[in-house]
């Protein structure tokens, strides 16, 4: 894995769209969805749409989003030494493969850092070396992986506190630093750090920026946008914040319910009660359902997202007719290209596991990480024995390991079945994995083979 400065140089499509109204008055002005207050617009600034707003915001002299080249050479070798890995590479010279301590690893054909993260990162650790002598906050977890967010605590980088009320945003100063992680940052935030007299420091995906994007053109078309996400996490809280009119769908079954709800009807308030943290404020499914745009949290896995796109067109088609559905329903493709190659991948693994003959397959990559979490779903969902875990230690002397289950739990269990038997297993990792995480993971796989010889 080579860290160059050519993914800092790779620039995000424009970003950031027309979005949900402030809905709740105050004597401090209004509070937006997210819950910041924020100062009363201007009958003049309310119509300029939130995609416009942000590409003002980014044009400030104190927004940063290309990085900083004084700084850049030490920072390449700095992420060399943190997360390059001699094992992973010699595996990628050798057809992906590697055989230790009676252990064959089938790696998959793609796995690990995307280059949406790797400019996440370097962005990051630059803005660190570039300011030296301030105060640097992030808004939350840079990216989905325990090992690079402890880095950035230890260079004294200070996660804003999330409180009942929110984040907490008192403590960032005058003249501080504030880091946009690679998910992005609502709209609401982004005005409140554009109206202090902070260096903003944005690491937003250009394909979360797609995505912002996307519900920018549902807006001007009237749509109400259908989010295939999840409504808690850091990417679609942002998402929505751009919208107008939005619902949010975590899957099939709930996509289910909408299009029964658009063909039938039903019990309303049993409908809200079920969505009512994913939907915008004042949402009316009896008149915010007939004209619908889909797009999907970049991460969410790929063929359930085209699935309920076409349901959604098959449910539109039935209820206006092949003449007006297309003026009732627009789809784009937002998973982003790293997130599907790594499913693909992992996808043929399990297609050749009986032939590669693999006992299981183990999926490395932080717990909270949306992407990894669907990797594991795709072995499992074929009845292949497999594992999530966070971290190499996950893995233990013992012989257990503890796992995320695709419910979430995190449970602990028996690892390998027989150590006196060679193993064969398979090995992916998230998009937000480095690849020294691989390799630590497979050293206690080697060691536990070893020590039990």
């Amino acid at each position: 894995m080579k860290f160059s400065s050519i993914a800092l140089l790779l620039i995000a499509t424009s970003s950031a769209l027309t979005a949900s109204a402030f809905t709740q008055s105050s004597a401090f002005g209004v509070r937006s969805q997210s819950g910041l207050f924020m100062s009363e617009a201007t009958e003049e600034e309310a119509k300029v749409s939130k995609k416009n707003k942000r590409l003002q915001f980014m044009k400030d002299d104190q927004f940063y989003r290309n990085g900083f080249k004084d700084v850049r050479k030490d920072v390449e070798d700095v992420m060399e030494g943190q997360f390059k890995s001699k094992l992973v590479d010699d595996m990628k010279e050798n057809k992906h493969i590697v055989e230790r301590e009676g252990v064959r690893v089938h790696l998959a054909s793609d796995f690990g850092f995307c280059w949406g993260v790797e400019r996440s990162i370097a962005l990051a650790y630059e803005a660190v070396k570039h300011f030296p002598d301030r105060k640097v906050h992030i808004t939350n977890e840079l990216i989905h992986n325990p090992e690079v967010n402890d880095n950035l605590g230890n260079m004294e980088v200070n996660f804003i506190e999330k409180t009942a009320d929110g984040k907490d945003f008192s403590v960032v100063g005058e003249k501080d630093v504030v880091i946009l992680p690679a998910f992005g940052a609502s709209f609401e935030e982004m005005q409140l750090f554009n109206e202090k007299d902070v260096e903003i420091v944005d690491t937003t995906c250009p394909w979360v920026s797609k995505v912002w994007n996307t519900v920018d053109t549902h807006q001007k078309k009237g749509l109400t946008s259908i989010i295939h996400g999840k409504y808690a996490h850091e990417e679609t809280v942002a998402t929505v914040s751009f919208c107008e009119d939005y619902l949010c769908v975590k899957n099939m079954e709930e996509a289910e319910m909408v299009a029964d709800y658009i063909l039938n009807g039903g019990d309303k308030p049993a409908f809200m009660k079920h969505f009512k943290n994913a939907v915008s404020d004042g949402f009316d499914p009896d008149t915010m359902l007939s004209n619908l745009g889909l797009a999907n949290q970049t991460t969410m896995y790929k063929k359930e997202t085209r699935a309920i796109g076409k349901m959604l067109q098959k449910t539109m088609l039935e209820k206006f007719g092949p003449v007006d559905a297309e003026t009732h329903y627009m789809e784009f493709d937002t998973i982003c290209d790293a997130t599907q190659e790594r499913q693909d991948a992992v996808h043929d693994l399990v297609v050749n596991a009986k032939e590669l003959g693999l006992d299981f397959i183990l999926v490395v990559g932080g717990w909270d990480s949306s992407n990894t979490a669907h990797l594991l779903e795709i072995p499992q969902l074929s009845g292949i024995r497999s594992f999530h875990i966070n971290r190499a230690e996950c893995i233990t002397a013992d012989n257990t390991i503890s796992h995320r289950t695709m419910s979430g739990e995190i449970v602990t269990e028996k690892f390998i079945e027989d150590l006196s038997k060679d193993v064969v297993m398979g090995v992916t990792s998230g998009a937000s994995t480095p690849d020294a995480a691989v390799q630590d993971s497979l050293s206690s796989i080697f060691m536990l083979k070893k020590v039990s010889a």
